[in-house]
């Protein structure tokens, strides 16, 4: 695949972006995956019930806490060579946690995941980055990951169920093994390797090891907060160090003559808001995803098979929405405006979703939320990740990959806990099912909020560029 600075598009193009895709699909199908495997792990390896979520926590936290690691380190030392890398320890780590004798052992391997992840998705789309040049084809290219990611995420839940209850849990991670093989093979063939400009390969591990600890210790704290207490000493703590080590962090790279992340890009109003609006956007999909799941089954007595299969409608929507409408809505009228509208959808989403009964039914209760909600997540991360990565250079693409993809996973993290803080507190009642479901109606309230908050976003940062020369002009006066 060839950059994009070559004016011949590399034929290779194409086929190299299913590649990619195919490497994204495993890493959210991965994460998204292992809940429904969560009582069979806990039962097989025998986790005790207060350390079973670190099934899901410790990938979250090395995932999100090393993405701007990872980012930088394919801009440095090869984008090819960390995504290649980065595949081979993820087939490696799922063939341990499938293996895993024990519940620290499962764990273990689980991180190693994570930081695999960290490698893989930030070099990914630094890859689609420098081939696809900067305009529709680009959109379009952006858009299909985006879907993929989507897609990825109602299909773990599609065939969790089945693949946990006749082949076993362990093959939810076995057959990511396959899938790393084949990128390993593949890559050479389909991916050209590409960096940062220039010959200088000097690294800024203060800067690094600085901001990995600050964000393993913010997503720490907002993973543990529902327990613990939002006004608990162990919350506040951390997410006072970890804002100390953000404030370290800046007066490192302002001194650094080779910094992590050159604070001059943060000049951008563009990237800004672009990176809010991931931010945003992880807390609404994640949090009133995570919410959903619970009142489908515990209030309506879903399984997690129906679950998957219903909500199929807004897996086809936001691939819809990223890979045909959203593009070509993003190169005619610019990104704000498809960012502000995917949010109305998801607010709108939200808002019927407040309607939820302890009598209700998927036609009733769930459907036409699910419909809207869809489209509104694939315009939004459309339109945020365009945001995002054409406001940089093209040597920063491995940059504000990481930055793109760590405000995601950090707003997934806090609107998770954010709703689920919400709907504990609000669930008071003598009818358990009834105090559930009113608790989950506060929660979807709360999200109405996130996404009103990111509409202002959209208006006030991205901007009022309605092309994509009308972008690139707002990105330089950025």
């Amino acid at each position: 695949m060839s950059q994009s600075t070559n004016t011949t598009p590399d034929p290779r193009r194409w086929k190299g972006l299913a590649l990619l895709s195919a490497a994204f699909f495993m890493v959210i199908l991965d994460s998204a995956i292992v809940v429904v495997a969560l009582p069979s792990i806990e039962q097989d390896v025998g986790f005790s019930g207060g350390n079973l979520q670190w099934v899901l926590s410790a990938y979250l936290l090395s995932f999100g806490g090393l993405l701007l690691l990872g980012g930088r380190a394919g801009d440095l030392l090869g984008r090819r060579r960390m995504f290649v890398l980065g595949s081979g320890l993820f087939g490696l780590a799922s063939l341990g946690v499938g293996l895993a004798w024990s519940e620290e052992a499962l764990i273990a391997a689980r991180i190693v995941q994570g930081a695999s992840a960290a490698m893989m998705v930030p070099t990914a789309l630094a890859i689609l980055m420098t081939t696809f040049q900067d305009g529709p084809e680009r959109n379009k290219a952006i858009g299909i990951w985006t879907a993929t990611g989507a897609t990825a995420a109602t299909t773990a839940w599609l065939i969790g169920g089945p693949i946990t209850s006749g082949l076993g849990w362990e093959w939810i991670f076995f057959i990511n093994i396959p899938v790393a093989l084949g990128v390993l093979v593949l890559s050479p063939m389909l991916l050209g390797e590409s960096r940062a400009p220039g010959d200088s390969r000097v690294f800024d591990f203060a800067g690094a090891s600085t901001i990995t600890a600050a964000l393993v210790l913010l997503v720490y704290a907002v993973v543990e907060a529902p327990d613990a207490g939002w006004l608990d000493g162990q919350t506040l703590g951390l997410l006072a160090v970890a804002g100390a080590l953000v404030a370290l962090f800046g007066v490192i790279e302002s001194r650094s003559a080779a910094p992590l992340v050159p604070l001059r890009i943060f000049r951008s109003r563009t990237l800004v808001g672009g990176n809010l609006i991931m931010v945003l956007n992880g807390m609404i999909v994640y949090g009133v995803s995570f919410i959903l799941t619970l009142y489908a089954q515990q209030v309506l007595d879903f399984t997690p098979t129906e679950f998957g299969l219903g909500s199929a409608v807004m897996a086809a929507g936001s691939a819809l929405a990223a890979s045909t409408v959203g593009p070509a809505l993003v190169t005619r009228f610019g990104f704000q405006p498809v960012a502000a509208g995917g949010l109305v959808l998801m607010g709108l989403s939200s808002l019927l979703l407040t309607q939820v009964s302890v009598g209700g039914s998927y036609l009733e209760d769930m459907f036409i939320a699910l419909l809207i909600f869809g489209p509104g997540i694939g315009s939004a991360h459309l339109a945020g990740t365009v945001a995002t990565l054409t406001s940089v250079d093209e040597a920063d693409s491995g940059l504000a990959s990481g930055l793109s993809n760590a405000s995601f996973q950090i707003g997934a993290a806090l609107g998770v806990a954010i709703l689920t803080t919400v709907s504990v507190s609000e669930a008071d009642g003598a009818n358990p099912l009834a105090a559930l479901t009113e608790g989950f109606q506060a929660a979807f309230a709360a999200a109405i909020a996130f996404a009103a908050l990111g509409i202002l976003v959209a208006g006030l940062l991205l901007g009022r560029s309605r092309s994509p020369l009308a972008q690139q002009a707002a990105v330089q006066e950025g």
